[in-house]
């Protein structure tokens, strides 16, 4: 798997994306976002952090970049797309995912462990977990609040393209789980093609014992294999 990070002004996950998929054996190549040359590339992320100071909504302006037309021309042929945290708040605004992210249910910022559970794991991302397994992800956002119509909310049921919901460490959607109040505790969505995933917490925090635990390796282990 050859890795592209996409890196826009704010950004400031690209390292701990790149130790991520380095723990998982992918060296990956830092893509500056008015380079469309993504040639080569299997998988494009895009981290977190705050491109372009969040100054218009999160992701609004980033959705503008150049790079943005060859990511949505990587995906349409098949690439692999993740983006996490303000990279899910891009991929909606650039119409990779639908729905949108919203203030925090608190109004506040938050800065804390969480826990999620795998919903589905016949792809690219989530092949190395169980289903229904439940792993801890780091919630750093103020903006998370997964927001979509309920027809887009029906179909993303329906079409079984919800990835991770928001959960107890036992495993329940319950409310006080879901801290920062997205529509039915999703926390991370795929595209039709299952090529694109979308989620706010970040598993790269989590990758290594040093860190606390390497629960989110198995996501980069996943895409490494692919």
């Amino acid at each position: 798997m050859k890795a592209g990070i996409v890196i826009f002004p704010g950004i400031n996950r690209e390292r701990d994306m790149a130790i991520a998929l380095q723990r998982s054996g992918t060296t990956p190549r830092m893509v500056w976002h008015k380079d469309t040359d993504l040639a080569g590339l299997d998988l494009i992320v895009i981290p977190g952090g705050f491109s372009f100071g969040d100054y218009l909504r999160c992701g609004a302006m980033a959705a503008q970049s150049p790079v943005m037309r060859a990511i949505h021309d990587h995906a349409a042929r098949g690439g692999y797309v993740l983006g996490v945290c303000n990279g899910f708040q891009i991929l909606t605004e650039a119409g990779l995912l639908p729905g949108a992210l919203l203030r925090n249910a608190t109004l506040r910022f938050l800065a804390r462990d969480c826990h999620l559970r795998v919903e589905r794991t016949d792809t690219a991302f989530t092949s190395e977990y169980q289903r229904g397994q439940v792993f801890r992800a780091v919630l750093a956002h103020g903006d998370g609040n997964y927001f979509a119509d309920d027809a887009t909310l029906d179909r993303l049921e329906g079409d079984g393209l919800v990835a991770l919901r928001y959960a107890t460490p036992t495993g329940e959607t319950t409310p006080e789980a879901n801290r920062n109040g997205s529509a039915r505790n999703i926390a991370g969505i795929l595209s039709p093609n299952l090529r694109v995933l979308g989620l706010m917490p970040h598993p790269e925090d989590l990758v290594d014992p040093l860190m606390g635990c390497a629960d989110g390796k198995p996501l980069f282990d996943a895409l490494a294999a692919a």
